[in-house]
């Protein structure tokens, strides 16, 4: 049943059209969740028909305003069939994240990360930007990452794919302001959340033996493991309120954080490390 709540939203409607991208679980299928109890119409992407075919399981997704797609944004043959969706709002939430040392880590890692987490999340911006700009409405969400300004050692990979993330999405910002454009342009950096991302990055990290960083590695994944476990939250709400705003928001602020206590400890960080 179609779950009608009409409110007025930034494209002059009773509901918005929202693709998320990397909606198998955690924040983008949570977020997906409460879009579909205001009553917008949500696109839920995954990476592969495996994960399609679990989505298609779950008894909250078996609502009309709810469409499950397979998406590999790193695809090209996948991006074009997804191409002339009629949406109003795209969020970029795919992501992964490779961890380790950049004095080991593989290129191939390092290509992989920024494949997805970058230059799989620009090309499919694109796609759907040049209809926006035509139109004159329409908004992309970028799912960035905290981890974007206060890189830590171990995770310089993701923390860069974030970081460049960031700095390309405020150019384009800057460019559609330049021209008067209505289409919007905003960033959501979550902090660390229990979704068990950061828990497969922290695991992915330690997985070669030869390591010349071996007799450090215990220390190390302890002392990381004990971090996440001290500082994540469990609760999704925080950055799941967040990303509904940056969505339904007429004027919605550039950038976006959650949750509160991560993000004063971030500015706290930025400002000692200067």
């Amino acid at each position: 049943m179609f779950i009608n709540n009409c409110f007025e939203n930034t494209n002059n409607g009773d509901y918005m059209k929202i693709l998320i991208t990397g909606a198998r679980s955690g924040i983008g299928y949570e977020t997906a969740l409460a879009l579909l109890k205001k009553g917008h119409f949500v696109y839920l992407s995954v990476e592969s028909g495996e994960h399609l075919r679990a989505l298609k399981r779950k008894e909250e997704l078996k609502v009309e305003n709810a469409k499950l797609l397979k998406l590999d944004i790193t695809n090209e043959d996948d991006r074009n069939k997804v191409k002339n969706l009629d949406i109003d709002v795209l969020v970029n939430n795919a992501a992964i994240g490779i961890g380790g040392s950049l004095v080991e880590a593989s290129m191939d890692k390092i290509r992989k990360n920024f494949e997805v987490n970058f230059f799989g999340t620009i090309a499919l911006s694109q796609l759907f930007l040049k209809r926006m700009i035509k139109n004159d409405k329409g908004r992309i969400v970028m799912i960035s990452s905290m981890i974007s300004e206060i890189t830590f050692p171990w995770l310089g990979i993701y923390a860069s794919t974030k970081a460049a993330l960031n700095t390309i999405t405020t150019a384009l910002g800057k460019e559609l302001k330049s021209v008067n454009s209505n289409v919007k342009i905003v960033i959501v950096e979550p902090g660390l959340y229990k979704t068990g991302f950061n828990e497969v990055m922290l695991d992915n990290k330690y997985d070669d033996e030869n390591s010349v960083f071996k007799d450090h590695r215990k220390k190390i994944y302890n002392s990381e493991k004990l971090k996440i476990n001290a500082f994540s939250s469990h609760n999704l709400k925080s950055i799941v309120n967040k990303i509904v705003k940056a969505i339904e928001d007429p004027n919605p602020h550039f950038k976006y954080r959650a949750p509160f206590i991560q993000k004063i400890i971030q500015k706290g960080y930025i400002i000692i490390n200067k």
